[in-house]
């Protein structure tokens, strides 16, 4: 690519290309491009002007280099990034911005007053007509305020005063659809699923590929727990799929061979072999942007108030009006009260509020799926921790293999990461990643692989039956036993380590001890919350009393739960909500889904089980818990900001009434103060909230 250079300072680089006009795509290809190179932090494609900023780390060379190596031809960008970039949608409005004051301003400059009069004619009755309709329909709303404004002054004959009030409402109505539009895009595109992996049927065999190799008409093994990555059809298995998510069906649905799975649904029971219709995941982003425009379940309590207050207020309006009109018999005092309204500022600025917040959020690595999620985490008094891979860091790693067979450790080893692989969990990537670290490949020679809910996973290899997990389930649940002569070398297995068993024909095979430190700062997180709002924390978890109480006292919680199962944590979460208090559940393994899908809020661990993440409200990154903390304050700025916005909206419009009442005010004055008004809270809606 040919370039000049505009402007360079250390880490940031601005440049003007000179390739010719760059069209939508080509300047989304060139932001692919540039976002998925290491040494750039942040780049920004203006396609109009052909300007490019780059902030970089490393040297200034490096990213001259990838900028004169750039071709289009030669990236291959998902098609998911060009259905959802959002550039196109801006373009869009921005122009039907500008032409509407191009062709107003036009035609008062040049078309004589009688032809501007027709026009105004003809566009006034699209208005009346819609409050006519709203009359008919037993409702006093939004429209009958702007049908009455426009009505009166066209049967005044008044033309530039109802041309002036129909392109205020016009330019507000691209302003709020534009704004709308871009908030649910922006919100879309952080919630669009991202499956880096996947498990390909090739001749016979599952081998793990990279999910952008996946062409149309593939075969996709998907297991127990996982997220279906593509819409297809059920080739072979049966299961239970999840597919809330999409549809908010609160029952798993029964899939098998012929029938059809969405991108973005979990697997919840058993095993899918599917044929893929669409690869990428596009299809997923299209639905999560119709889901959070269409779906009143993603929509807060205050959103719905707000809804209901705007439209509640429409009568009051109209009563002003006409008691201005009884007591002045001033027709332009009686239109200044018409021309303001409450709900164009209730309506918009309050959603941008959730909108916003929740694109705040996703910049801190917080994914939040709905507006009654923010609201319920300002109110939360209780939070629930999962101990390991929440409290404790999210990538525990192998410390010692302990045989108990005669065999080596890396032949121990390797069965285990044989069978852990196919299941998302912290302890289970534990395994398969020191596997991977000793160059300890493994080829597929069990049979079906059965994962048993917060027990461990069976299989077959080679004709013989191999477990691994807990020690409830390979001693109590399959009546394992030791070998012979090895009970003293179980007994001194060291404490200071998770352990997980691995047995083979009813005998110990292995030990594999996990180290699972905890999280620094998690103490330091705790009493955060505590300061934000939350007056108790609990941690639950399935290891010994012994671990959990070390860990608890570390951390500072208020109270634990050791060895529970999936069924006590939930329970726990239900009694907390039957006592009156309001619950946030974090986890991140299958094993919490139950709890997560119980509690006020469910936040999942983004490194976790898939289908956490998908039966989560809330998805906080792995990198540190202070997400948390980000994400409550967060909550409680909403809940403050949406309180001024409501009195700054009464207050300043009923002043405004009242100065057009007082006749200090003309009506195309007053429309324009309230549709400026709105547009500067919707705009202030949109700053963010912890600076």
């Amino acid at each position: 690519m040919k370039f000049v250079i505009k402007h360079d300072i250390r880490g940031r680089i601005r440049v003007q290309a000179l390739n010719g006009r760059m069209s939508i795509e080509q300047a989304d290809t060139l932001q692919y491009y540039l976002d998925t190179r290491d040494c750039v932090t942040a780049a920004k494609v203006q396609r109009k002007t052909q300007s490019i900023v780059v902030c970089y780390t490393g040297k200034r060379e490096q990213v001259i280099s990838l900028l004169q190596n750039f071709h289009y031809e030669d990236v291959n960008v998902p098609q998911a990034v060009f259905q959802s970039s959002g550039r196109a949608l801006n373009e869009e409005y921005w122009e039907k911005l500008v032409n509407k004051v191009i062709l107003r301003a036009g035609s008062k400059m040049f078309l004589p007053y009688p032809i501007r009069a027709g026009i105004a004619f003809a566009k006034s009755w699209k208005y009346i007509w819609k409050g006519v309709k709203a009359l008919a329909h037993g409702r006093v709303e939004v429209p009958v305020l702007d049908a009455t404004a426009i009505g009166v002054s066209v049967f005044r004959g008044d033309f530039d005063t109802a041309g002036s009030v129909m392109f205020l409402l016009g330019i507000g109505e691209i302003l709020e659809e534009w704004t709308h539009k871009k908030s649910v895009g922006d919100l879309a595109r952080s919630m669009s699923l991202n499956i880096e992996k996947v498990w390909l049927l090739s001749d016979g065999q599952e081998v793990l590929v990279d999910s952008a190799s996946i062409q149309e008409k593939d075969l996709v093994v998907i297991h127990m727990g996982n997220v279906v990555p593509f819409d297809g059809t059920v080739e072979a298995g049966e299961g239970m799929v999840n597919q809330s998510s999409l549809t908010g069906e609160s029952v798993p649905v029964a899939k098998a061979p012929g029938a059809s799975v969405y991108a973005g649904t979990v697997l919840e029971e058993g095993e899918l072999t599917i044929r893929v219709k669409v690869g990428n995941g596009a299809s997923k982003y299209d639905r999560i942007a119709a889901m959070i425009e269409e779906s009143e379940k993603l929509k807060s309590s205050v959103e719905g108030k707000a809804e209901h207050l705007a439209d509640k207020l429409v009568p009051y309006t109209l009563a002003g009006a006409a008691a201005t009109w009884f007591f002045t018999r001033n027709v332009t005092k009686t239109l200044a009260v018409l021309m303001v309204d409450f709900s164009c500022a209730l309506k918009l600025a309050i959603p941008i509020s959730v909108l916003s917040a929740i694109r705040e959020a996703g910049a801190e690595h917080v994914t939040v799926k709905g507006g009654k999620y923010l609201e319920a985490v300002a109110e939360a008094d209780t939070i629930v921790f999962d101990k390991t891979g929440t409290l404790t860091k999210a990538c525990p790693t192998v410390a010692e293999v302990v045989p108990f067979n005669g065999e080596s450790p890396d032949e121990l080893l390797r069965l285990a990461a044989c069978l852990e692989e196919h299941f998302p969990h912290s302890m289970a990537k534990a395994v398969v990643d020191a596997a991977k670290a000793r160059n300890l490949n493994h080829e597929e020679k069990h049979s079906k692989v059965e994962y048993i809910v917060a027990h461990g996973i069976s299989t077959t290899v080679e004709g013989r039956k191999a477990i691994i997990g807990s020690y409830h389930f390979v001693f109590d649940d399959e009546k394992c036993v030791l070998p012979a002569g090895t009970e003293a070398k179980f007994e001194a297995l060291p404490a200071e380590y998770s352990h997980l068993y691995l047995a083979v024909e009813g005998v110990l095979a292995a030990v594999i001890c996990i180290e699972d430190p905890i999280r620094p700062e998690a103490p330091a997180v705790i009493r955060a919350l505590k300061d934000a709002g939350i007056s108790k924390v609990v941690m639950m978890t399935g290891d010994s009393g012994r671990t959990a109480g070390a860990v608890a006292a570390k951390v500072g919680v208020d109270a634990f739960f050791a060895e529970v199962l999936p069924e006590d944590k939930a329970r726990f979460v239900e009694e907390e909500k039957a006592k009156g208090r309001k619950v946030m559940m974090i986890g991140d393994g299958i094993n919490d889904s139950p709890a997560l899908s119980a509690a006020d809020v469910g936040i999942a661990i983004s490194d976790g089980a898939e289908i956490a993440r998908e039966i989560a409200d809330v998805t906080v990154g792995a990198e540190d818990l202070w997400q948390l903390v980000a994400l409550k304050h967060i909550g409680n700025g909403l809940m403050k900001r949406i309180h001024k916005n409501y009195c700054s909206i009464v207050g300043f419009n009923t002043g405004l009434i009242a100065l057009g009442v007082a006749g200090i005010l003309q009506p195309t004055t007053s429309a324009l103060l309230h549709n400026t008004s709105t547009l500067v809270i919707s705009l202030n809606s949109m700053k963010p909230l912890c600076k």
